[in-house]
């Protein structure tokens, strides 16, 4: 019964004149995934878990992916300590200027990234799109890390001078559409994850003034067509994007969540969210409110340590529940994300006692050896019947 109100909640949202696109923008195709084949899909996975990797030798983005700092041996040897941690996916972000610099050799160095991680036997959800942090990004050899500064250089894309200009929107389309049809029919891609955190803004000094008024508006109006163009590539594998927002009691009740949230919901064929909640019975929460929907969970992101969200207390929670559990960071290295997010409100001169996100040293040494063996037990162990 509850799924059912669900469905037509939705249905009822989407269909009200307020909430349609503009006549100028392209309306969804019906062809999202019912959630019998997303379960099916799901059905013949094994239990998901991993990072979102970054190698610990990119600040951001672009330097992970440009030419002339894609370190693909470093990639490698980072992939093979995790695969022997038992992980078999990682989530990876991209960026829509590296298409516009070189679109084929972006592609061949994406090829590359894939051939690696299929080779130790870890799957790839690629992200396409991102809010979070710089909205200002530009190609070429990227600032220095500020020390001691989480995520210090990392950059939104498309950006702010694109997303805040609806007129701009479709310069996306041939980054969107075509790294989705070069990997459309690839194994080695388990899931595309079209746009992180749409409607996150940089809250940071100097970086708030640039951010797109209105940013939801915005977003979701981008979020319309990244869907549309991408359900016309039609790609053997679900799309997804993860909510993101607290609004955690309503999350099972879209009637009640902002319409941006609501959209991300009505429209992916395997429901992703994150969880960096300090407590697991939040975490629990966020699952039973999100099985109202009836298919599959995916985690994309959590563990925040200082904020009481560790591997010990969140990962079992997403086991048990039998959803993918993919934490944020894995090397510690030019990302900084070993500080928590308040270093930026924060002076820190040294390593922090207790990191906030990753799992391994530049070396391969664990920052907690007993996490290290609860990566190892939980994964040997797989999906739980």
């Amino acid at each position: 019964m509850r799924l059912a109100c669900a469905s037509l909640l939705l249905s009822l949202l989407f269909a009200c004149g307020s909430e349609l696109p503009p006549a100028d923008e392209p309306t969804l195709p019906p062809e999202r995934w019912t959630a019998e084949r997303a379960n099916a899909w799901y059905a013949e996975q094994p239990w998901l878990a991993g990072a979102n990797f970054n190698p610990s030798t990119a600040g951001n983005q672009l330097e992970f992916w440009q030419a002339e700092t894609f370190d693909a041996e470093t990639i490698d040897r980072e992939l093979g300590w995790s695969a022997e941690l038992g992980m078999n996916l990682h989530r990876v972000y991209l960026h829509n200027l590296l298409w516009d610099q070189d679109s084929a050799g972006f592609l061949a160095r994406v090829d590359t990234f894939l051939t690696l991680a299929d080779g130790h036997g870890i799957k790839t959800m690629l992200v396409l799109l991102d809010d979070v942090w710089h909205p200002v990004p530009r190609l070429g050899p990227q600032p220095e890390p500020t020390p001691h500064r989480h995520n210090s250089q990392w950059v939104q894309a498309p950006g702010a001078a694109i997303l805040g200009d609806s007129s701009r929107h479709a310069e996306l389309q041939p980054y969107v559409q075509g790294v989705i049809r070069r990997f459309a029919d690839d194994d080695r891609v388990l899931a595309w994850d079209l746009y992180n955190e749409p409607g996150n803004r940089a809250g940071q000094e100097g970086r708030r003034e640039l951010e797109v008024e209105d940013k939801d508006r915005y977003s979701l109006a981008l979020l319309r067509k990244v869907f549309a163009w991408a359900r016309k590539v039609d790609p053997s594998q679900p799309l997804t994007v993860g909510i993101w927002r607290g609004h955690t009691d309503h999350w099972g009740d879209p009637d009640s969540l902002p319409a941006l949230d609501a959209y991300q919901l009505a429209h992916s064929d395997v429901i992703s969210f994150h969880a960096y909640d300090d407590q697991p019975e939040m975490v629990q929460r966020k699952i039973d409110e999100l099985r109202v929907y009836g298919r599959p969970l995916l985690c994309t992101e959590y563990l925040a340590r200082t904020n009481n969200n560790y591997f010990a207390n969140v990962l079992p929670v997403l086991q048990e529940n039998d959803v993918a559990a993919i934490n944020w960071g894995f090397v510690a290295g030019r990302s900084n994300t070993i500080y928590p997010w308040a270093s930026w409100d924060s002076t820190f001169t040294a390593e922090p006692e207790i990191w906030f996100h990753d799992v391994l040293r530049p070396d391969g040494s664990p920052y907690d050896s007993t996490e290290v063996a609860l990566l190892k037990d939980l994964t040997g162990n797989g999906r739980l019947e």
